[in-house]
């Protein structure tokens, strides 16, 4: 969700902070706002909409002082507005701050009988209030910070300065990411390592429930209980935290053509020297395991949804798929001799983390897949697989979703020789075919043309429906999922064998149909259902191999052809032509592809 940066430095902060919000604003693009401290007085710029407009004030109105915080907003409690934009101040005290704090009514109507009325909608200046309401019961900054946190509920990351303390930020995490950045005379705060990485390649990840005082000469972290915590200094890649389009026109272009390079890396790193096995870090053997249960929210549901076909076709393990935030709250029975999988691209989803805390102590392992090997859900799993994407700045997620589903295959490939029920040639071929996955991939990237022509005529359309059996059927969902997210195009998708159970009423000359059909066993199945869609006058795009076109094609509004792709790796290549279609509708469309709106990368909060 929102970005935040705290500089305590040797140099002027504002230029510093924002060119660091830059970096963090695919995490929120309400509003933006910068506080420094010059000589000891607080002072602060915000401004509604996009980062450039913050650049713009800060042109016509300065901010001086080496000393400062930043926030790019993601709004959650009230409108985005300036005057809800971040940093909040009440007297002293300026704050930015990720998450929601729950007792915000509570507090605000308290500090309101003390004298100290809220003057914006939002929850966060109630942290500010509360901070203002101590100093003037004489408690130092430090002092006042910790009873502040004290006071809170919810999920929050922050960063606190005080007016007439050039040398001090306080700042605390519970159920949002936040890194501290150490440097030559200079401390920094960050969401995440993009936004410092060119500032410093030694960070600290605070751990739940941290609060730390931070001055130019160190970090002082206390735990939840206050005690003094001693948390290590991780050195990150500078490389692996680079952010930039490398040329193309959006940060989803560049992330979609960078796929077939990644896959091969990916399968790479999880494939024995040999190419004899699949291996794993965690010593998994998932003959231990009696059953699975996938948990992900958004794409990464859908990613899970596929690899439940994987799993059971090849591994014979049932496999149970939810989405986090329905899990967390159903009271799932758990087999003590199961196996949890959580699924997350940033490893700090807040309902996937909260599931994940549910079924600690209730089931026998617990694993993650996860981008980001420091993140919270991968430090909390028993074993965490990372899917080596890289920086993915998009909010429409590609690589991370192929590069998830190819790491999820290779578990399913290596559950299925555990239990015995892959022969060694079917094993053998399994993996043959994982090396051949980015040379297909980039079979399917060169057809773009053809996709940016039926994207062009899919852009005026009000509605689209996805169809897909099997694991096309998870495909279609992420296929209308992406339409949704980037073109603000109403789209479905549905298994394609449902479509008379309802669907096919919404059938006429005005919805385009995507079938997603790869000419395999349950392509005659499918072609069935695309011919009642075009005898209503449906205008259908058939996404096929040669041979599934040369079978089904014929009617057809569009045919998109693909590679001849083996059957356990077709979700994964047929995720290509969904993100194309999207991506270049969305451009036709004149959309903001990388940002969306109302949407941000990460959801640390419910």
């Amino acid at each position: 969700m929102c970005g935040i940066v705290g500089v305590l430095g040797t140099h002027e902060a504002a230029p510093i902070i924002l060119e660091a919000l830059g970096r963090l604003e695919y995490r929120g693009y309400d509003s933006a706002g910068i506080a420094t401290l010059d000589g000891g007085r607080l002072d602060r710029r915000r401004a509604v909409g996009k980062l450039f407009n913050l650049s713009d004030a800060l042109v016509h109105e300065p901010l001086r002082g080496k000393a400062g915080i930043g926030h790019t907003r993601w709004a959650t409690h009230g409108a985005p507005t300036l005057e809800n934009a971040h940093p909040h101040r009440a007297g002293r005290v300026a704050v930015v701050h990720n998450g929601i704090i729950e007792n915000f009514r509570t507090l605000r109507a308290e500090l309101a009988e003390a004298g100290h009325a809220a003057t914006t909608g939002t929850d966060t200046e109630t942290i500010a209030l509360l901070a203002h309401h101590y100093l003037e019961q004489g408690c130092t900054p430090r002092d006042a910070a910790a009873a502040t946190l004290a006071r809170l509920e919810g999920a929050f990351a922050l960063c606190l300065l005080f007016e007439g303390e050039e040398d001090l930020m306080i700042a605390a995490r519970k159920g949002s990411p936040l890194a501290i950045g150490h440097g030559e005379g200079a401390m920094f705060v960050g969401s995440d390592a993009i936004a410092l990485a060119p500032l410093t390649e030694r960070l600290t990840y605070l751990e739940e429930g941290d609060w730390a005082v931070i001055t130019r000469a160190g970090a002082e972290i206390f735990d939840s209980a206050g005690r003094r915590a001693n948390r290590p200094v991780t050195k990150i890649s500078v490389e692996a935290a680079r952010v930039d389009k490398a040329g193309h026109r959006h940060f989803m272009a560049k992330e979609i053509m960078e796929q077939p390079a990644i896959l091969g890396d990916l399968v790479s790193h999880y494939l024995a020297a040999d190419d004899s096995h699949v291996a794993l870090p965690g010593e998994l053997d998932f003959a231990d395991c009696d059953r699975l249960t996938l948990v992900g929210c958004g794409t990464a549901f859908y990613a899970c949804s596929v690899a439940k076909y994987w799993f059971e076709k090849i591994a014979g393990l049932p496999v149970d798929v939810d989405i986090a935030s329905e899990f967390r709250y159903r009271d799932p029975v758990l087999s003590p001799d199961s196996w949890a999988v959580f699924v997350s691209q940033s490893g700090e989803t807040a309902d996937t983390l909260a599931a994940l805390r549910y079924c600690d102590g209730r089931v026998a392992r617990i694993l993650s897949v996860v981008n980001v090997p420091t993140s919270s859900i991968a430090r909390e799993s028993g074993t965490a697989l990372e899917i080596h994407a890289g920086a993915e700045i998009g909010v429409a997620s590609t690589k991370a979703f192929t590069c998830q589903l190819t790491v999820l295959l290779m578990m399913a490939l290596k559950a299925g020789a555990d239990r015995g029920r892959l022969s060694g040639a079917d094993y053998a071929a399994h993996l043959s075919a994982l090396r051949a996955l980015p040379g297909l991939a980039h079979q399917a990237l060169s057809r773009d043309s053809e996709f940016r022509a039926a994207a062009q005529a899919l852009s005026g359309a009000r509605d689209v429906l996805f169809l897909g059996r099997g694991t096309m059927f998870p495909l279609a969902l992420e296929g209308a999922l992406k339409l949704k997210e980037i073109s603000y195009i109403h789209a479905a998708g549905y298994p394609a064998g449902e479509l008379k159970h309802g669907p096919i009423a919404l059938i006429d000359q005005s919805v385009p149909v995507v079938v997603m059909a790869p000419h395999d066993a349950l392509f005659d199945k499918t072609v069935s259902n695309m011919q009642e869609v075009m005898a209503r006058e449906g205008r259908v795009i058939l996404v096929s191999d040669a041979e599934g076109i040369a079978a089904g094609g014929d009617g057809c509004w569009r045919t998109l052809t693909m590679p001849d792709v083996p059957e356990i790796l077709a979700p994964i290549v047929y995720a290509v032509p969904a993100q194309l279609l999207a991506y270049h509708t969305a451009v036709a469309k004149g959309t903001d592809v990388d940002q969306p709106r109302n949407l941000a990368k990460s959801v640390t909060v419910e």
